[in-house]
């Protein structure tokens, strides 16, 4: 799906409904920024994680260090 970029005066706008005023000589910077986000963000949207836990899942533990440590002995 091919988003339109966001311009300069939906970024002002979008600024000013979040109560951040933006001068005017930042409407393009700030418009460049965010459409850049959005690109990196939609690459990470495409990843597959298949089987992969969320991170509230995960449990370190000291197993693996605890073979190394043996293997040396």
């Amino acid at each position: 799906m091919t988003v339109a970029g966001l311009t300069p005066p939906e970024a002002a706008r979008w600024a000013a409904r979040t109560g951040l005023p933006l001068p005017a000589d930042r409407h393009a910077e700030v418009a460049a920024t965010a459409d850049h986000i959005h690109s990196v963000v939609s690459v990470l949207r495409e990843l597959d994680f298949g089987d992969t836990p969320p991170a509230a899942a995960y449990r370190a533990d000291d197993s693996a260090g605890k073979e190394a440590g043996d293997a040396a002995v």
